[in-house]
C-alpha cells in the first residue's frame, strides 16, 4: 500500500509546487510522523510511493501558510490537515488538495 499527495492552487489554476506536506499516523496518546515531504512542480509528493504503510488512522497536513507566504498574500489557514483512514493494505490513495487564501477542498480515493 502506498500513498500520494497533489496540491492545486485554484487561485493561479495550477500546481501548487513547494508546498511542504507531514504525513501522520495516529498513535495513543497522539501523533507520530512517519514521512514528509515537499511538493515537485506538479504539485505532487510521489516519495511515498515504495513506503508501506499500516492500517490506521492518518493525518496529512500541507503547509499552506509557508505557501502563500512565498507568493506574498497571507493565508487565513495557515495548515490544512486532512485526517484519513486506510482500511485496506492492499490498496494505494491518493489525497488532493485544491488550496487558495481563504477557502480549501480535498479529495481522497484509491489509485490503484
Amino acid at each position: 500500500m502506498w500513498i500520494t499527495a497533489q496540491a492545486l492552487d485554484s487561485m493561479y489554476g495550477r500546481p501548487a509546487a513547494g508546498v511542504r506536506a507531514l504525513l501522520e499516523r495516529a498513535e495513543d496518546p497522539g501523533w507520530r510522523a512517519v514521512a514528509s515531504a515537499e511538493t515537485d512542480s506538479d504539485g505532487d509528493i510521489l516519495e511515498w510511493q515504495g513506503a508501506n504503510f499500516e492500517r490506521g488512522l492518518y493525518r496529512l497536513v500541507f503547509d499552506s501558510d509557508h505557501y502563500f507566504a512565498g507568493l506574498g498574500i497571507s493565508a487565513a489557514y495557515p495548515e490544512i490537515a486532512v485526517m484519513f483512514r486506510v482500511l485496506d493494505e492492499a490498496e494505494s490513495y491518493k489525497i488532493q488538495v485544491t488550496l487558495s487564501p481563504y477557502s480549501y477542498s480535498t479529495y481522497f480515493g484509491t489509485a490503484n
